[in-house]
């Protein structure tokens, strides 16, 4: 039941980042929209003062919106193979089922990176997103899914014998 779970997981983290990509994609320019606002550090009343530069070049912000998609997409393709892994392996030996996960943790892994690393650590902090409505919502909403695809790389890492 353990491994029908893992994979189950897998394929679930796989859609999380393959649909938040294409979500992105879809609303291209609202999503560019968004991204030029944070780093543009408008609207910052509480902490109007900044250590660093805003970054308001369109090239810059449209290149920082395509990382984060190509790094969505990249999480949920990855995931997606550790899925198709899992699956083929379910019914193989221990170790066989441990090694067909490093694609579906690698996935989980660059899910975190995107969500806690690139919103949480880099745009919360430097961007200081936190200081608008719509920028502390996404910050919000960043910890909550760097918190699940943490407990899913938990949960995946955890030795099946």
């Amino acid at each position: 039941m353990m491994r029908l779970i893992k994979i189950l997981l897998a394929a679930f983290v796989a859609l999380f980042c393959v649909f938040y990509a294409v979500q992105n994609i879809v609303n291209l320019q609202a999503a560019h929209g968004f991204v030029a606002y944070v780093a543009s550090m408008a609207d910052h009343g509480a902490y109007p003062a900044h250590f660093g530069p805003a970054i308001t070049a369109p090239a810059l912000t449209w290149t920082m919106l395509w990382i984060i998609i190509a790094l969505e997409m990249g999480a949920g393709l990855l995931a997606a193979k550790g899925a198709y892994d899992l699956l083929k392996a379910r019914k193989a030996s221990a170790d066989d089922f441990n090694a067909a996960k490093s694609y579906a943790l690698a996935g989980c892994g660059i899910a975190i990176l995107v969500w806690f690393g690139l919103f949480s650590a880099l745009a919360g902090t430097y961007f200081q997103m936190w200081q608008t409505d719509a920028g502390l919502n996404a910050l919000r909403d960043a910890s909550m899914f760097s918190i699940q695809h943490g407990v899913v790389l938990l949960v995946l890492a955890l030795r099946d014998d």
